[in-house]
């Protein structure tokens, strides 16, 4: 049934098939038949299951930030959309949200292997192909299919869904007492909608990362880039700011602007990967670029000045 190193095997057929090692016997390895891998490992090049023994790269980490980030950005986002201009409550539940998702993101990083370290250990990305295996099981005689399905990116994969499951966890937990505690400026179908919005997008936000965690993988620097500049324009544009004065008259638009800065930054350390520092540090300042280029262009961009100069040109 078994077969060592020094056998003839038949092809192991499919990019992601391979033998898990049985037993080692000074230079010669046991092997068994071509299937799927246990978690935890993927193939070689000679289609043997390893063991994942490498850590995360600098882009494995700054992945794993963004895909951490989402649901604070979003937390905060229905906070403030849902917390009303007359309410004190939503500074302490932006407080509150931030410290669930950071200690659903510790606990999560105590949980994977190995436990109870801040370290992981994971397998490299090597292509696209390797986030879904699931495409990729060989039919040998074009009837019987060989499921070899498993985590060739492990943990990048698997560890987010653990991360969201424990942000749920702590936010029903947590969040609920207090809203119900401070959020008094609020009526009562109004206090817990934050909540609610929160209930609807980590499923969503589940389902993405299950369907496009690879592509979020290679794209989300650009991502960041482009979805900052377009909610910076949009902030700047609806709270009326023309002008640096209009920045200094409340410290909330100071502390978005800044957030924004924060992102425009991770973006280009994303793309950058700062291998280069030399070169890649200079980068950081372009950040403060598209904030000052609305406001120096914001006063003759105005649509009632375009309309009132149409005017009188009439």
């Amino acid at each position: 049934m078994f077969r060592s190193a020094v056998d003839i095997q038949p092809a192991c057929l499919g990019l992601y098939c391979g033998r898990t090692v049985l037993s080692v016997n000074g230079s010669v390895e046991t092997y068994g038949d071509c299937g799927v891998c246990p978690r935890g490992q993927r193939t070689d090049d000679n289609k043997i299951c390893r063991e994942c023994m490498g850590s995360p790269d600098r882009y494995d980490w700054l992945y794993l930030g963004f895909m951490a980030m989402l649901p604070l950005v979003l937390h905060w986002f229905f906070i403030e959309w849902y917390s009303g201009k007359k309410s004190s409550s939503a500074l302490l539940q932006h407080v509150t949200a931030l410290f669930e998702c950071s200690v659903a993101a510790i606990v999560t990083l105590l949980v994977s292997d190995p436990v109870g370290s801040l370290h992981i250990r994971s397998c490299r990305v090597k292509k696209l192909s390797d986030w879904y295996t699931m495409l990729y099981n060989p039919s040998p005689d074009y009837v019987t299919t060989v499921h070899c399905t498993h985590e060739a990116v492990y943990p990048l994969y698997t560890i987010v869904f653990i991360y969201y499951a424990f942000c749920l966890v702590l936010m029903m937990l947590l969040r609920p007492l207090l809203v119900k505690k401070i959020a008094c400026g609020l009526g009562k179908s109004d206090r817990f909608k934050s909540i609610y919005a929160a209930l609807y997008c980590f499923p969503i936000l589940t389902v993405l990362q299950a369907v496009g965690g690879g592509l979020l993988y290679y794209a989300f620097p650009y991502i960041i880039l482009v979805l900052s500049l377009v909610t910076l324009a949009v902030y700047m544009s609806a709270s009326e700011v023309e002008s640096f004065k209009d920045l200094l008259v409340r410290k909330k638009r100071l502390v978005v602007l800044f957030s924004h800065w924060l992102l425009h930054a991770y973006g280009i350390i994303s793309i950058s990967k700062l291998d280069k520092l030399e070169q890649d540090l200079p980068l950081l300042a372009l950040v403060p670029a598209p904030a000052l280029f609305y406001l120096v262009t914001a006063k003759y961009t105005e649509p009632s000045r375009i309309l009132s100069e149409g005017g009188n040109g009439h």
